[in-house]
């Protein structure tokens, strides 16, 4: 019974690690709203199709629950996401690509998406690299110029 105990505990402790491997954080001095502002403003700058803005907080209020700011925009490149596609279909599910723009209990604020490389073993993709290398490099370019002081 103590070894079937221990064992679970490892397992919770190493899927725990994995996932937060897989989301990609950039902490940002800017507020929720002006960090989706900007990002959206430079992904649309840059030739990207932005398809969605969620604002979760405001839906929470909408049904009288309370909500830190949280929003999500889904947004992507037809060309690129079409050669993920292309290698493996099943990646659509989590295809136009979304960042999450949270603040945290602490007040930080936190700009985060999927690693593609996440997406590379959740989707057990071969042959894709240089599909996922520059959906990588748009990412941390987004990223990195959305957060920069």
């Amino acid at each position: 019974m103590k070894y079937i105990l221990f064992v679970v505990a490892v397992f919770i402790t190493s899927f725990s690690v994995s996932a937060e491997e897989s989301l990609i954080k950039y902490e940002s001095t800017y507020s929720v709203k002006e960090t989706a502002d900007r990002f959206e403003s430079i992904a649309k700058s840059k030739g990207f199709t932005l398809f969605l803005r969620v604002d979760h907080q405001k839906n929470a209020k909408s049904v009288n629950m309370d909500l830190r700011p949280t929003e999500v925009i889904i947004f992507g490149n037809p060309r690129v996401g079409t050669l993920l596609m292309q290698c493996e279909q099943e990646v659509a599910i989590d295809l136009p690509q979304k960042v999450l723009v949270t603040q945290d209990e602490y007040q930080k604020v936190w700009l985060s998406y999927n690693n593609p490389k996440y997406l590379k073993e959740r989707h057990d993709i071969e042959g894709c690299d240089i599909a996922l290398d520059k959906v990588s490099n748009a990412l941390n370019i987004l990223a990195s110029a959305t957060v920069a002081e």
